[in-house]
């Protein structure tokens, strides 16, 4: 008789664990209508960032930008922590931060100018957008008193997801840097004007 009690006292707690775990929103699920936010964009659900991947993997690939332009850490972080999270926060904060060892900036030393998604491919799983991408970035460079363009091109496979209401760079692994371009002459961007 103890046997059969506990035996159905077990299988009712094991009945409440399934329920619970069947009913209880995972932190990972994402509804197919919930949208995020993205800078400069108007929100986007999972869908939508996949058809407009190749405005947002720029849209967030300016603000890293911006925060590599700045020259206080705390800035850099807090710049980085709009559009990145987990381990692409890290290592990009931490990317940041090391190139400055050497003594630091004074002042900001680039201005971006562009951002051009040159080839790209993307795969979805869940609400994770995994793109691996190649970018061109155009923008001047100061050093010391003077100032020249560059137009690097770089290659990385990144992991887009939403984190806190907003899309962000979850996973960033650089697999390419060329600089080959650096010091050329390009056209400025067009202007509505």
């Amino acid at each position: 008789m103890n046997r059969t009690r506990a035996f159905a006292g077990l299988s009712v707690i094991a009945a409440l664990g399934a329920v619970l775990f069947l009913l209880w929103p995972p932190q990972n699920r994402v509804s197919e209508t919930d949208a995020f936010a993205a800078p400069g964009l108007e929100p986007m659900t999972t869908s939508e960032a996949l058809e407009d991947f190749w405005r947002l993997t720029p849209a967030l690939l300016l603000v890293v930008y911006d925060a590599f332009g700045q020259t206080q850490e705390n800035a850099i972080y807090d710049t980085l922590a709009r559009v990145t999270d987990g381990e692409a926060l890290e290592f990009l904060y931490l990317e940041r931060v090391g190139a400055m060892a050497g003594g630091g900036l004074e002042e900001a030393d680039q201005t971006i100018h562009e951002i051009k998604l040159l080839d790209s491919q993307i795969a979805r799983d869940g609400a994770t957008l995994s793109i691996m991408a190649s970018w061109q970035v155009i923008g001047t460079v100061g050093h010391a008193e003077h100032l020249h363009v560059r137009g690097n091109t770089y290659s990385a496979d990144l992991s887009v997801a939403p984190v806190d209401g907003a899309w962000r760079i979850i996973g960033f692994d650089l697999l390419e840097v060329n600089r080959d371009a650096a010091g050329e002459t390009f056209l400025a961007p067009q202007t509505n004007g």
